[in-house]
């Protein structure tokens, strides 16, 4: 379907592979559903509870081998609850690419006619060959880019909006400016371990959706090329093949 938000479809994934990305980051399977309302309420979800349960820094703590001051970090009235909404974001992702892959079976036997483009006010949205390679390199270096590459509008705008907080927040650029200019001490005192923490599950997610995005638009244009000609020269006496 294409709309003002962009191309919605369904697409055959790996049940496993989704999983993955929901326990790397609770939302992030269903968004590569194309279940975005789900998505954004799960990553708003992992957020503000792992914010409240101090997770995030029981984990560096955890890394660090201070296993008392992990305990004693974390806020157990949220943990439990976080947990809960962790395994069921993994699950229901998993569940929910199993069924896709069913559905597309079935929407791959239909071969409904595929609408190219949608034109509207303020926007036009169409199919069109994508180069995965732009897609996730600009996704690489500022999450949401390759989104709004993709013509994913509101998930752009959404994953733009979150990086901006993210740097802001765990001063990752500060960081990096005292880094580059040698001063190693002051790069690592300056950060806050918990947003830093959220940072390379975004990107990494980013990335890949980005990529799956412009790899699925393109097969989606060669299947409506496909059907355009199909339809248009169908009586033709000309034949290419014999």
């Amino acid at each position: 379907m294409v709309s003002f938000f962009g191309v919605s479809y369904l697409q055959r994934q790996n049940p496993f592979m989704v999983a993955w990305w929901s326990a790397a980051f609770p939302g992030f399977g269903h968004m590569v559903l194309n279940q975005y309302f789900r998505g954004i309420l799960l990553t708003l979800s992992e957020v503000v509870i792992n914010t409240l349960a101090r997770i995030n820094e029981g984990m560096v703590y955890s890394f660090c081998g201070q296993f008392e001051l992990a305990k004693s970090t974390i806020a157990p009235r949220w943990t439990f609850g976080y947990v809960i909404i962790y395994l069921f974001a993994i699950w229901d992702s998993y569940r929910s690419a199993v069924v896709q892959n069913k559905l597309i079976a079935l929407a791959e036997a239909e071969n409904v006619r595929i609408n190219r483009f949608a034109l509207h006010p303020v926007e036009v949205q169409y199919l069109e060959p994508k180069s995965p390679f732009a897609a996730s390199v600009s996704s690489f270096f500022f999450p949401g880019l390759g989104q709004l590459y993709n013509h994913r509008l509101c998930l752009a705008f959404y994953g733009m909006f979150w990086w901006w907080v993210y740097m802001g927040l765990s001063r990752s650029h500060e960081s990096l400016i005292a880094l580059l200019q040698g001063r190693l001490a002051d790069s690592i005192a300056m950060l806050h371990p918990h947003w830093l923490l959220f940072m390379p599950s975004v990107m990494g997610g980013a990335v890949y959706h980005a990529y799956s995005t412009a790899s699925e638009h393109n097969r989606l244009f060669r299947i409506e090329q496909r059907q355009h000609f199909a339809e248009r020269y169908r009586h033709s006496d000309v034949r290419i093949f014999p």
